[in-house]
């Protein structure tokens, strides 16, 4: 039998901490093992993109843009994958075109090879732009189909989505089960009809371990035709994060499908991310519920970045025993509001409002800007048409766009740079500040602060001075 070689994606360092420890882990910790990390041959590690950006800015005082250099510095002979979210970017709005291709430039002038790509409602009208952008600077772009259940997703609904991505020109396919929804049976004939599709895009598979059948989708997958898994170093593995890759290599050792990955060199590397996993554990980052496995995923849908953050958001507010409230909430939320499926943005916008709902006690009495946007079509077209009595109570009689959103906006490219000029050290800054307004503009000043030897704590902004 003709051997086929499973190529391997190392999320450690992106997703499986931001499904694990809310996207917490600095660069600091990563830098003592990427030299071995680098030796693996992984087909890819990813490391940006997703919640990294937001969470450098916002809670690590990192430049992302800075990180995203040291990791491609020290990762000379991996290819660096990132998570894109199509028009949405990093951030969580729809951005004008030009600040979107000036975005794909600069990423892959700063390090990355292979942008996954993904829109939350699967509108591919939201992907286009950003394909081309990729291709157009010589990186791989690989489009992920959020994966998600409900009465419109079924096999037939993928295999549409995927030959619409193959036409879009995208080089590879991702099936992306953010939520652990996928069985083993499932994955089996998804992968199969997926690649009678569309047979010339390599299909790669992307699921949690939320539910605890993750490995085996893995090897059905593969079995099945999957050219690609992702996995996580096996401390960062399982509960809301991954399959343990050192399991799945040996899963797939001797067999047609060897990874060609040598297990025995994972030995340093899993103990440094063990020593992590201790500290995490320690200081009370790492969550232990995040470690359980929960066929209860199956039913609320909630993806392992999700879970984290919804227990946060808990927490904050003293509510953190509305958890199995929250979690009943979600699915009625999503019903409601076209059956988007849960990925970043979607996943916070329909999470938060279940939060609000319970913590409110009264369903939609108090609604967030984002989920009066999701309702209005400002995220894209549903997957589901919404019920217009429901959009009505929601929306009142705001303006629905029916089209791409982001052909509702001009360029604002040169306007962003206008507002922040003072603040400008390199060229990317004005994509922070776009994504994220305020928390750029505090993580600039701190910045500069600190070059000039200002203690922030002490400035009177008021007055315009400091102690000395």
């Amino acid at each position: 039998m003709a051997k086929k070689k499973i190529l391997v994606t190392e999320t450690a360092l992106r997703d499986a901490h931001q499904s694990l420890i809310a996207t917490r882990m600095p660069i600091e910790d990563m830098l003592p093992i990427l030299d071995k990390m680098d030796k693996i041959g992984y087909h890819s590690i990813e490391c940006w993109g997703g919640a990294t950006f937001d969470a450098c800015l916002r809670f690590l005082n990192e430049d992302p843009w800075e990180r995203l250099r040291i990791l491609r510095k020290n990762l000379p002979n991996t290819k660096l994958q990132m998570l894109f979210r199509g028009q949405n970017m990093l951030g969580y709005r729809h951005y004008a075109d030009d600040v979107l291709e000036y975005f794909v430039q600069r990423t892959v002038a700063n390090g990355i090879d292979i942008i996954r790509i993904f829109d939350a409602l699967n509108d591919i009208k939201n992907l286009q732009v950003a394909i081309k952008a990729a291709k157009k600077e010589g990186a791989h772009a690989q489009v992920a189909i959020s994966y998600t259940t409900g009465p419109v997703f079924t096999h037939e609904y993928y295999v549409e989505y995927a030959k619409r991505i193959a036409d879009a020109g995208a080089d590879s396919i991702c099936i992306k089960d953010m939520a652990a929804l996928l069985t083993p049976t499932r994955t089996e004939s998804l992968v199969k009809a997926i690649k009678a599709a569309v047979p010339e895009l390599p299909l790669q598979l992307h699921t949690h371990y939320t539910s605890g059948l993750a490995s085996m989708c893995l090897l059905k997958g593969v079995e099945a035709g999957a050219d690609g898994i992702d996995t996580a170093i096996s401390p960062l593995a399982l509960g809301t994060s991954h399959a343990p890759t050192e399991s799945m290599v040996a899963a797939l050792s001797g067999t047609e499908f060897d990874t060609g990955l040598d297990l025995k060199q994972f030995s340093d590397i899993r103990a440094y991310f063990m020593t992590l996993r201790e500290k995490y554990i320690k200081s009370g980052l790492l969550d232990p519920k995040m470690l359980a496995t929960d066929a209860n995923a199956l039913i609320y849908q909630v993806p392992g970045g999700m879970l984290s953050n919804l227990l946060s958001q808990l927490k904050q507010a003293g509510k953190e025993d509305k958890l199995d409230e929250v979690l009943a909430e979600v699915p009625r939320v999503r019903k409601d509001s076209g059956y988007p499926p849960l990925v970043t943005p979607t996943s916070q916008i329909v999470g938060t409002q279940a939060v609000f709902n319970v913590i409110t006690g009264k369903r939609y009495s108090m609604c967030t800007n984002e989920f009066k946007g999701l309702v209005a079509g400002e995220y894209g077209t549903t997957p589901m048409p919404i019920d217009p009595a429901f959009q009505k109570k929601i929306i009142g009689d705001k303006k629905i766009i029916k089209g791409r959103p982001a052909d509702q906006l001009k360029p604002e490219l040169d306007k962003l740079r206008g507002e922040i000029e003072q603040w400008i050290e390199q060229p990317e800054d004005v994509l922070s500040y776009a994504q994220f307004p305020k928390v750029a503009l505090d993580f600039f000043e701190k910045r500069r602060n600190a070059k000039v030897g200002i203690n922030g704590d002490k400035l009177d902004k008021k007055n315009m001075v400091h102690p000395v």
